[in-house]
C-alpha cells in the first residue's frame, strides 16, 4: 500500500523543478577560449604619414617700373625751298666778265684761268650791284647727262674761286648747258677746247 503512493510522489518531484525552469529564459554567454600558455603579442601601431614642411613661396619679383611714355616727335620741319632757277635771258655779256677754259674732262682751274678770274672778281668789286650767272659748256665728246654735270663742275669751280676772293655767294649763280651751246661745231681738238669753257653774264639787282 505505502509503495505504490511513494512512486508518483518521486515523479512529481522530478517534474517540478524542470516545469519551473522552462518559464526562465536561457541565457547564453560565450566563453573565452582557455589560454594556451603563450601571451599574445599586440599589433604594431599603425604607420604615422610623415608631414613633409610646406614649400616655402619663391619670393615675387618686383613689378617693373612703367616705361616713360615716349616724347611726342617734333613736327616736320619743311625742307628748305630750292634757290629759284636762273632766268638767263635777264643777263647780259660785259666785255670785262671774260671767258676761261679747261682741259679736257676737268673741272680745274688752270693757272691762265686763275688770273682771268682775279681780273673778273675786280670788275664785280668795282660793280657790287651787279649778280653773275656762270655758264658751264662741254665739247661734243661724252654723254648729255656727263657733259651735263661736268659743265656744272666747270661753272662751280669758277663760283668757289670767285668767293674765295671776297665775292658773296648770294651774288654768284650757276648753270650748265653741257655739250647743247658750242662756240665752234668743227670735230678737232681746236674747236673743241673753245668749247670747253665758263662763260660770265650780268644783270643789276
Amino acid at each position: 500500500m505505502h509503495r505504490w503512493l511513494l512512486a508518483p510522489l518521486a515523479v512529481l518531484v522530478v517534474l517540478l523543478p524542470i516545469a519551473g525552469c522552462a518559464k526562465r529564459p536561457a541565457l547564453t554567454q560565450a566563453s573565452a577560449p582557455a589560454p594556451t600558455g603563450a601571451v599574445a603579442t599586440p599589433p604594431p601601431p599603425p604607420p604615422v604619414a610623415r608631414q613633409e614642411p610646406a614649400p616655402t613661396p619663391a619670393p615675387l619679383a618686383p613689378a617693373p617700373a612703367p616705361e616713360p611714355a615716349p616724347a611726342p616727335a617734333p613736327p616736320p620741319t619743311a625742307a628748305p625751298a630750292p634757290p629759284p632757277k636762273p632766268q638767263p635771258d635777264q643777263f647780259t655779256t660785259v666785255a670785262a666778265m671774260r671767258d676761261i677754259h679747261f682741259d679736257f674732262d676737268k673741272s680745274d682751274i688752270r693757272p691762265e684761268a686763275a688770273r682771268i678770274l682775279d681780273a673778273n672778281a675786280d670788275w664785280l668789286r668795282s660793280n657790287a650791284d651787279h649778280i653773275v650767272l656762270i655758264e658751264g659748256h662741254c665739247d661734243e665728246r661724252g654723254t648729255n647727262e656727263y657733259n651735263l654735270a661736268l659743265g656744272e663742275r666747270r661753272a662751280r669751280a669758277a663760283m668757289e674761286y670767285l668767293t674765295s676772293k671776297g665775292i658773296a655767294g648770294t651774288r654768284l649763280q650757276i648753270i650748265s648747258y653741257g655739250e647743247e651751246r658750242p662756240l665752234c661745231a668743227e670735230h678737232n681738238e681746236s674747236c673743241w677746247s673753245r668749247n670747253r669753257r665758263d662763260h660770265f653774264l650780268v644783270k643789276a639787282r
